[in-house]
């Protein structure tokens, strides 16, 4: 009975759909989080009789034929690349990029990693990085007796000292932009990585080539809607239990044909 496997997929789809979900509210307090939605397609189709066939001697031909169903499948988890709301912090290391791109870290490995989460710190060589310690690129080095920090729209850096009135100009912060940004892999704490699908990465100043602009002192919130969420979880436990309905009503038409005497 076909309608015992197309309900298990229904049931394992919408498990998949409540997984991500739950994912999305994990992260509603994560800084620059973008909600991620589950997609999903039907499987390929049983042709009982297929359309255009010809069902007799004298040419008749069938309109539509006989396909039956098995079923869905995922087809992919895409992230909603809306931004979150730009949230005041004060902090002269906080940045909230306004607009698209990301700010480029270099990990341990070597490898190039980008992030959306501005929260940037500094090491106690005046080293700056993200919350994980990654060196923030280009890498720019505060010396230690700067009084203050100034990043302006285009991320250029500055630093003032007690006994210098204009600005020392330390570095300048890139944004980083891709062609496909949902083709970038995951890999957390609020890091993605190149991949084939989301193109080379495109290094430019904030604000231009379509990239946008910093702001200081502000952190970008989670994406997520908790009401959009809440309305698709329920969604998703209605479907589940639906699907698990026609379990149990093909189990009672196979237990029916088995009592047959």
């Amino acid at each position: 009975m076909r309608a015992l496997k197309i309900a298990a997929t229904g049931m394992a789809a919408q498990q998949m759909r409540v997984e991500t979900i739950s994912n999305n509210l994990a992260n509603m307090s994560t800084t620059g989080y973008n909600a991620r939605r589950a997609e999903f397609s039907d499987l390929h189709y049983q042709q009982m009789a297929r359309a255009g066939a010809v069902n007799a001697s004298n040419g008749t031909v069938l309109p539509t034929g006989i396909q039956l169903g098995l079923g869905v499948r995922p087809a992919a988890v895409t992230m909603d690349l809306a931004q979150g709301a730009l949230s005041a912090t004060g902090g002269d290391l906080d940045v909230a990029i306004d607009g698209l791109g990301f700010l480029e870290v270099a990990l341990p490995t070597g490898q190039m990693a980008y992030t959306r989460d501005g929260g940037m710190k500094r090491t106690g060589q005046g080293l700056i990085v993200t919350s994980d310690g990654y060196p923030v690129q280009p890498e720019i080095v505060i010396p230690a007796d700067a009084r203050s920090i100034s990043i302006n729209a285009e991320g250029e850096v500055f630093a003032y000292f007690s006994d210098a009135i204009p600005g020392e100009l330390l570095g300048q912060i890139n944004l980083t932009g891709f062609t496909n940004p949902k083709g970038l892999e995951a890999k957390g704490s609020n890091l993605f990585t190149e991949t084939e699908a989301s193109g080379p990465p495109l290094v430019s100043t904030p604000g231009v080539d379509g990239l946008g602009t910093l702001r200081q002192g502000y952190l970008e919130d989670s994406s997520v809607d908790a009401v959009r969420e809440i309305t698709e979880l329920i969604e998703a436990q209605r479907g589940y239990e639906m699907n698990a309905k026609v379990i149990s009503a093909a189990d009672q038409m196979m237990g029916a044909t088995t009592q047959i005497r």
